[in-house]
């Protein structure tokens, strides 16, 4: 049966069951966990470094997806992405519930028209 991005990334975290119940915010405290033990940038002032980590990754991420690379080291390279965004909003917007920011910023997404923001354009005729 193959797994879905989210049960991967899970799985690359340690535990798909906890992983999965946790949410963002308590994956946001297990980063920081990690972060902390491993002497990781852990300052406001490192943030625009973790936004660049995570464009790095993302760039990965593209790059073993171009490469035809295993669904596996794709979904890796994702997970690390998510890493640093959501390390970077522990320390950038602390006060925010990432969680219910979601949950807002979902809903305001299927509020919006077919299509929006992504580039598309009608067929040449």
């Amino acid at each position: 049966m193959r797994k879905t991005v989210i049960e991967r990334a899970a799985l690359y975290l340690g535990n798909v069951g906890v992983c999965l119940r946790m949410g963002l915010e308590g994956m946001k405290r297990e980063i920081e966990g990690l972060v902390v033990a491993k002497g990781l940038y852990n300052s406001r002032e490192d943030v625009s470094k973790k936004f660049l980590f995570a464009f790095a990754e993302l760039g990965e991420a593209a790059d073993a997806w171009k490469k035809g690379l295993s669904e596996e080291t794709v979904a890796e390279e994702l997970v690390d992405v998510i890493f640093y965004v959501l390390d970077a909003s522990r320390l950038a917007c602390a006060s925010v519930n990432m969680d219910e920011m979601f949950r807002k910023k979902l809903e305001k997404n299927k509020k919006r028209p077919y299509q929006y923001g992504e580039g598309h354009r009608q067929a040449d005729k």
